[in-house]
């Protein structure tokens, strides 16, 4: 039986003017001649991917799609209906919807065009084909076990899941990670690509990764933001190391400690000076 989202083995039945018909002798489905690898004629046994096409018709192809019914694989998203979900390439002539039901809740992080979503298909009771993400056992069912050694180093990976206190992070490595909306300065879409390093590594193997850089290089980074801000003010700004935390993070969006730390490199390098609770650019 002919069985939308599988590869399966069908044989070439008959040639027609702008393809072929494949299938069994009591079904037959269309093999648009774009879609032949190779050359084939009638007779042949040949594999085919089957799925519906713009007109909600099954057809075959003979390219390989990365993922099936059957097979998990990372997928890009090519379109986003706020209303609908995300479209994703499977490496087949159409793209399969993955609905919004299978996305986080918050809008804010589905992903976006470019990012990568592990999935597999599945025909809905309608006969369409959707895209599902993976579950959780799916995810570690790849996973590897991080070792101690791997503390402080560099990872980079897809983020798979969203939750309230975190994300969830599958690494090049295959490490199962997570990152504590703490260790973050916004929060990733599910299926961006992100870099960090390892902060802990757990017994059973699983890591926590931070997003945020490691204080030196937030220091330069903090500071060429602080600089940058002040320059849009003319070269003041009502902020110095005793102001209030609060008011710190609502607007640079860092720590007071990290905030002290980069007036401490900007004041080192002679570049601004600190009074009555303003700072100000060394002219």
């Amino acid at each position: 039986m002919l069985q939308p989202g599988n590869v399966q083995m069908v044989t070439v039945l008959r040639e027609t003017e702008i393809g072929y018909m494949v299938g069994y002798d009591t079904e037959e489905v269309f093999l648009h001649r774009n879609e032949v690898v190779g050359e084939i004629e009638e007779g042949d046994s040949i594999d085919v991917f089957l799925y519906f096409d713009h007109q909600g018709r099954l057809t075959a192809t003979m390219k390989t799609p990365l993922v099936t019914t059957e097979n998990y694989n990372w997928a890009t998203v090519v379109k986003v209906l706020p209303r609908k979900g995300v479209f994703v390439d499977i490496g087949v002539s159409k793209d399969i919807l993955m609905p919004h039901d299978e996305l986080p809740g918050y809008r804010g992080v589905w992903p976006d065009e470019g990012d990568e979503v592990y999935c597999r298909l599945k025909v809905t009771g309608r006969g369409n084909l959707i895209a599902l993400r993976a579950t959780d056992d799916e995810i570690e069912d790849m996973m590897v076990e991080a070792t101690p050694s791997m503390q402080n180093k560099n990872v980079s990976g897809r983020i798979y899941k969203t939750m309230h206190e975190g994300s969830a992070i599958f690494t090049d490595e295959h490490f199962i990670g997570f990152i504590h909306r703490t260790e973050r300065k916004e929060e990733p879409r599910m299926g961006q690509r992100v870099s960090g390093r390892i902060i802990n590594v757990k017994e059973d193997g699983t890591i926590n990764v931070s997003l945020l850089p490691r204080k030196q290089e937030g220091m330069d980074a903090d500071a060429q933001m602080i600089y940058e801000y002040m320059e849009s003010r003319g070269g003041a700004m009502p902020f110095w190391d005793k102001s209030d935390p609060v008011d710190i993070q609502e607007r640079f969006s860092i720590s007071k400690a990290a905030f002290k730390r980069a007036l401490g490199k900007l004041m080192k390098e002679e570049k601004i000076y600190q009074e009555e609770g303003w700072t100000y650019f060394k002219r």
